[in-house]
């Protein structure tokens, strides 16, 4: 199914708080609901549920979840417990969807750390949560205590698997979103991404087998298992199933959190959700539909692109995290992307030469660019280094840094051109009057 999705098929029923998000609220929406059942069934079946559903990772890279499950040993050896980390850092621009679920479903959460952490035989759970998300994770600490006390966690719990679930605060570092800089943070580390191999799966946290899952990601498997992996299956298009929590922002007349189906139109996404365009479709420039990290599309790209993996995809886009930032006729976006740029620059980890020199670099000259302080040779000489940063680096903050460039140059080329060309230009004249004064 693609378009509108009905309130009855919404996982996040209380993604706005207007109701109860302690243990009896979420009682009350099923959430707790035959999960000693689920746990009865055996981490295998489990497993193979998560991966008919189709779900893919919610925090950007679209992995499928219950194939990154398999990876984990099916044996637990002696002095390599297994683990389950939850990244709750959530750090791209332009993305507030997990804070929701922390603030007002928690328990949800809480549900499928315990689900996904028995079927990959993991007793303990780690939730890494952004040091500034301070009302989420009083919000979060306060459910995880009442699950304690109701023995839904913890040992001897009443689901038979021994269980314990732990909030480690960030610091607000955006390379701690990258998994591995995340494991090394929580061990008490710098926060810099580790090479891989080895995957976390096989060396993780404390040099055991781990698992990192978004927020979203856990949240769901709960109301998967109870209405079933075709259930879940049936929203979206193929490889691309589901619903999904998708935070629209910018230029639009309603800015909101919403979740909806996988694969609806992005145009009506934010017609029917957000009120339409500010000014109307047609006073539309360009959409980042993923968070920051993604290119920008065109409006005439954004009449006909799809909210999935796929069709952003094939638009040299990407789903992300589902951040739709949009952007009118009013915005610069040479200064926009500069401001992106900044910010990658000022989060570079500075691990990997590319990254390290290059996000500094590219912020600088597309700084000039923004002013047409720059020779018309420049625009190529920036998509390169882009070009020359992106794939090149330990973790994806390198691409992240070079993709928003690469799709204002493939689509905006001509802005950058125009401001470098009217700069001149006033530069002729001033130089022209300076001249006649004289």
């Amino acid at each position: 199914m693609v378009g509108i999705l009905e309130d009855k098929d919404r996982i996040f029923t209380n993604l706005y708080g207007f109701h109860d998000w302690g243990l009896e609220g979420a009682k009350k929406r099923g959430c707790w609901n035959a999960t000693a059942d689920m746990i009865a069934m055996g981490p295998a079946w489990i497993i193979d549920n998560i991966k008919n559903s189709g779900l893919r990772g919610r925090g950007g890279a679209g992995f499928s979840t219950g194939l990154k499950w398999s990876f984990m040993p099916k044996e637990v050896r002696e002095g390599r417990p297994h683990y389950l980390v939850v990244n709750a850092d959530e750090s791209e621009p332009g993305t507030c969807k997990d804070r929701e679920i922390m603030r007002h479903d928690p328990h949800l959460l809480i549900e499928g750390c315990l689900i996904a952490s028995f079927a990959m035989q993991a007793h303990a759970c780690y939730i890494y949560i952004r040091g500034e998300y301070v009302r989420e994770r009083e919000v979060l600490e306060e459910a995880i205590k009442q699950a304690y006390e109701a023995r839904l966690v913890g040992k001897n719990n009443i689901h038979g698997w021994d269980f314990d679930i732990y909030v480690h605060h960030g610091a607000g570092a955006y390379i701690c979103g990258e998994e591995t800089a995340l494991l090394e943070s929580l061990e008490g580390k710098k926060g810099q991404p580790r090479l891989k191999p080895p995957f976390p799966a096989g060396a993780g946290l404390y040099g055991c087998p781990t698992t990192v899952n978004n927020v979203e990601s856990i949240a769901v498997v709960g109301t998967i298992r109870r209405r079933g992996a075709d259930w879940f299956a049936g929203f979206g298009r193929q490889n691309n199933t589901g619903t999904k929590l998708m935070c629209i922002s910018g230029h639009v007349n309603k800015p909101c959190n919403v979740e909806e189906a996988m694969s609806i139109p992005l145009k009506q996404l934010l017609e029917e959700h957000c009120g339409g365009v500010r000014g109307g479709w047609g006073n539309l420039k360009a959409v980042i539909p993923g968070g920051s990290s993604v290119p920008l599309i065109t409006r005439e790209m954004s009449e006909v692109a799809l909210m999935d993996f796929d069709s952003l995809r094939e638009m040299r886009s990407g789903l992300g995290t589902a951040a739709v930032i949009v952007m009118d006729e009013s915005t610069d976006l040479v200064k926009a992307i500069a401001r992106i740029s900044y910010f990658y620059k000022h989060e570079s980890c500075g691990q990997c030469t590319p990254c390290r020199e290059g996000t500094g670099w590219m912020w600088r000259v597309l700084e000039r660019m923004a002013i047409g302080e720059a020779d018309p040779s420049e625009i190529d000489l920036l998509l390169d280094v882009a070009g020359q940063v992106e794939g090149h680096t330990i973790c994806a903050l390198g691409d992240a840094a070079a993709w928003p460039v690469q799709g204002l140059i493939r689509h905006f080329r001509h802005e950058i051109e125009e401001r470098i060309s009217n700069y001149r230009s006033r530069r002729a004249n001033f130089a022209g009057h300076a001249i006649a004064a004289e």
